[in-house]
């Protein structure tokens, strides 16, 4: 992650929390009070997050001392001390909630990326992420699908163009759709079409779109498609794929598999900062 924009964001949610000041720890402990901690794995899983720990604790006093044991995307078992913390007692309070939820969001998405491709079970296909992040969180979240072994789709409307059914249906066809797109984007930029049928796969394919995604298609009919397309073009498999049917798509001939429930879906995993 880019450490400028993950202190912006730390400190827009520190404060989102902590407000004027955290009132019960400041009434309880003086400034010069000092404390220790662990967070501790309270269920198995895989770790993501040292980096929100490090910084977002340094935010708050630059002082607190923070080791973490694991490794990004390391597997973890319940009762493993994760990271030893020492530090301003007011400091490491006032941090702790927004802290460890954003960890325990972290390591819940890394689980899953590393189960849906352990699951998968084919090395020729990379799964990855989509833009169903929660708002604010889109860096946190598509960094921990990359600890967990994800790739990262585009991360926003501005660093790839994504031809959907409803810009085909304004636009008239996916032919005048690309041909509008490059003329204004240019060479730099890549174009990724939806498909949903043979045809509209071979039209995607006559366009010159550099990466071709089967919407909410079968595994059968993603060989029928993949076949259509030149290996200068990259494909993608998309929509109806979660955890429970994803080994069907293993040899289905596609570059990636995109997965929402990555990230719209994902269980925190159980983590605890204990004194």
């Amino acid at each position: 992650m880019n450490t400028l924009h993950l202190k912006k964001k730390l400190e827009e949610f520190l404060i989102e929390d902590i407000g004027t000041e955290d009132v019960t720890t400041n009434a309880i402990f003086s400034p010069h009070e000092k404390t220790k901690g662990q967070l501790i794995a309270k269920s198995t899983g895989s770790f993501s997050g040292g980096m929100v720990l490090r910084e977002g604790l340094e935010l708050l006093d630059d002082s607190t001392e923070v080791q973490v044991y694991k490794q990004e995307g390391e597997n973890m078992a319940s009762g493993e001390v994760i990271a030893d913390i020492q530090g301003p007692t007011r400091a490491v309070l006032s941090g702790e909630r927004v802290l460890l939820n954003m960890i325990q969001r972290m390591s819940g998405i890394t689980t899953m990326t590393k189960k849906a491709v352990n699951t998968l079970d084919d090395p020729s296909i990379a799964i990855c992420d989509t833009r169903k992040t929660m708002p604010g969180l889109r860096m946190f979240d598509k960094y921990a699908v990359a600890c967990g072994g994800g790739s990262n789709h585009r991360f926003g409307l501005y660093d790839a163009v994504m031809i959907k059914d409803n810009h085909i249906a304004a636009a008239g066809s996916i032919t005048k759709a690309v041909e509008n797109v490059k003329h204004y984007a240019g060479h730099m930029i890549k174009i990724e079409v939806e498909t949903t049928n043979a045809e509209e796969v071979k039209e995607a394919v006559d366009a010159r779109a550099d990466v071709i995604m089967f919407d909410n298609c079968t595994p059968g009919h993603i060989k029928e498609y993949v076949a259509l397309v030149p290996s200068f073009i990259q494909t993608e498999a998309s929509g109806s794929i979660s955890l429970d049917n994803i080994a069907d798509y293993r040899n289905c001939g596609v570059d990636y598999i995109s997965l929402g429930c990555l990230t719209h879906s994902v269980a925190a995993c159980d983590l605890s900062f204990l004194i």
